[in-house]
């Protein structure tokens, strides 16, 4: 035998080369692997810190004109968008309420749901009811059309909305301290007078913000202590929009089809048929959330109730008839400290709460009046309409001369107030001028 038969046989070639594509082909799996989890997870950050941008609060930080650049403009641009209402998918509404585990309250409309943005801001989530009326897509539109176009510190945010074809649903800031009425007629009375009083004069400021401040004048049309809110310091926000209407700021008296509000706060024009309604109906529901206030009692009741002895806001005008009304105060077992501040927001309701629209003054002036930098001056009396038959009743009150008389300019004379010199002015030896 040859010796060459007894060699080994050289390695075939073709085995090595299959090693070596398998092995490269593994190499560029893997890395292709690597690339698209480092891809994925980096798209997950962005599209999570877009979340996070789009509901976190704008900057307060200010720029100068002359240093700012690309990624400042843009952060400018995006601060401009976060003011508008957001549209959410029914999965982030999910995602936000934790599968609507936690539920803060709910009414005909719907269900409020307790939730928390991915940046830690808690919400609150109002999911209204589908039905066959169009009653939920005007209310959706009516909160979204309003309170979406606002910003005010005693008037509720709206962060966003979802709709598509399952459901309806609001996102509003979270109010941790809830509805004024849980408070106002807690049997605790944790709450004290003086609060009361802030909690009042802040939502006369969100009012008049809503007649007086916005490009088209919003009418609430269901001013109650269920509808103002109280954040973590009880600073309130009014909140509930669903009832709400746009009108031009020229428009004294709006077209309203059907009743809208809460019976015991609807003005008296409500009460007529064919009557006009004038964007003032809000100033009568808030004297009777002063009342309210003041006694810490629920005063809105129907009519047979409104004409009996104990209806509050007919027993304060009786006592005030009297020159007695700081004795109606203390017997509400309201703090000596408080009492002045209680007898002015009981003749401010009194004003509030006239038979003509006419006579009710603007919000502002309401501001001006509880504020307590003005004299009140004495008011008619209220509820003639409850115990009369057409619509004389709400016509202007005798003696008023001229629609001129119902401004709110800053004279030193007006129809419901009188200039003063305050406190701090006397100080400083600075007298008001008057004509």
């Amino acid at each position: 035998m040859s010796n060459f038969d007894s060699m080994p046989s050289p390695p075939d070639q073709n085995q090595g080369n299959k090693g070596a594509v398998v092995v490269i082909t593994l190499v560029i799996i893997l890395v292709i692997f690597v690339v698209s989890c480092y891809c994925g997870v980096k798209m997950k950050q962005r599209i999570v810190a877009e979340l996070k941008a789009a509901v976190a609060q704008p900057a307060s930080s200010s720029v100068q004109v002359w240093v700012a650049d690309a990624p400042t403009m843009e952060r400018f641009f995006l601060e401009l968008a976060r003011d508008q209402p957001i549209r959410f998918t029914a999965q982030q509404m999910f995602t936000f309420t934790d599968n609507y585990s936690t539920v803060l309250g709910c009414g005909g409309f719907g269900k409020v749901y307790k939730g928390q943005f991915p940046n830690g801001v808690k919400i609150a989530v109002k999911v209204l009811n589908r039905g066959a009326s169009s009653s939920v897509e005007e209310q959706f539109m009516a909160e979204v059309g309003t309170i979406g176009r606002t910003h005010h510190i005693n008037l509720v945010k709206l962060y966003g909305f979802c709709y598509d074809q399952f459901m309806s649903a609001l996102v509003y800031e979270f109010m941790e301290n809830g509805s004024l009425d849980r408070h106002l007629f807690s049997e605790t009375r944790e709450l004290e007078w003086e609060k009361l009083h802030e909690i009042a004069i802040g939502t006369a400021k969100g009012i008049a913000y809503l007649h007086e401040e916005c490009q088209q004048r919003i009418i609430h049309n269901d001013i109650k202590p269920g509808n103002v809110l109280l954040d973590s310091n009880f600073n309130p926000k009014v909140a509930d929009f669903g009832l709400a209407k746009l009108c031009n700021r020229d428009d004294t008296h709006v077209s309203i089809t059907g009743c809208r509000g809460t019976p015991g706060y609807l003005a008296p024009e409500f009460m007529l048929k064919n009557f006009p309604i004038t964007y003032k109906c809000d100033v009568y529901s808030f004297g009777i959330l002063l009342f309210e206030i003041v006694g810490r009692r629920r005063n809105a009741m129907d009519r047979g109730d409104s004409e009996s002895l104990n209806w509050f806001p007919k027993k304060v005008w009786e006592e005030y008839e009297k020159g007695e009304l700081m004795a109606l105060v203390e017997s509400c077992e309201i703090e000596e400290k408080d009492r002045i501040n209680a007898e002015r927001t009981g003749k401010v309701a009194l004003w509030c709460v006239q038979d003509s629209p006419d006579a009710w003054p603007p919000m502002s002036a309401v501001v001006k009046m509880l504020e307590g930098g003005v004299e009140v001056m004495p008011p008619p009396k209220p509820f003639n309409y409850l115990f009369s038959v057409g619509t004389t009743v709400l016509k202007r009150p005798s003696g008023s001369e001229s629609e001129s008389e119902y401004s709110t300019s800053d004279t030193a004379n007006s129809y419901w107030y009188k200039e003063t010199t305050t406190p701090t002015m006397s100080k400083y030896e600075i007298q008001v001028a008057t004509s």
